[in-house]
Formats: structure tokens, sequence, C-alpha cells
């Protein structure tokens, strides 16, 4: 199955706000921006394991593979690490980081 990489012109827009749907269930990005927002500490430390991994010399980086060493070092208590948050949380680190673009590779969202 090919991978479909993101063009390097290809503008990350970063996730800022929830969607607007009355009535309807949380999307992926609103329950995103919930747990973004109750858990700052996550993303930072996304940054620093990111930074990390850059300073080591690699030139590609898995939000998932960074979840499972962020999984190790949170405190059990802790719920709601969700892997489907992985893609938001690259671009969300794209958006603040541009020069770490290439280390990413995204796909276009077919949700919100």
């Amino acid at each position: 199955m090919p991978s479909s990489h993101a063009p390097s012109d290809q503008v990350v827009l970063p996730i800022s706000r929830p969607s607007v749907r009355a009535g309807s269930r949380p999307t992926l990005t609103d329950r995103f921006l919930a747990f973004d927002a109750e858990h700052p500490y996550v993303y930072r430390a996304l940054e620093r394991l990111t930074a990390d991994r850059l300073a080591t010399g690699a030139s590609r980086v898995g939000l998932k593979a960074l979840f499972e060493d962020l999984r190790w070092q949170l405190p059990a208590g802790v719920r709601g690490l969700n892997n489907n948050f992985t893609a938001l949380y690259a671009r969300k680190l794209i958006g603040d980081h541009p020069h770490w673009a290439s280390a990413f590779e995204l796909r276009r969202r077919r949700t919100l």
C-alpha cells in the first residue's frame, strides 16, 4: 500500500477551535482540544521527546512511538492518551515548529 507523504509546500493549519455542530457528539478535534487543554504537559513532553530524537540525528519521528515512550513516563493515573490524537499532535508540533515538518509524515485528514 503506497504511503502518501505530505508535500513540502503543504500548509499545516493549527488545530485551534472546536466544531460548532449543535446537538452532535464531540468530534475527534473536540476531544483532542479538551484533552490538550486539560493535560498541557503531554504536549510539552512530546516536544521534548521530538527534540531529543532529532538531536540524536534521526531524520524521521513517529508520534505513535513517542506516545508509547510517554506512556511509560506518565503517572499511572493519567488516562486518555488516545492513539487517535497522534496526527493532531503531529500537526500541532509542526505548527509550532515548522522546521520539524520534514520529520513527520502527514496524511490528508478524512474527518474532523
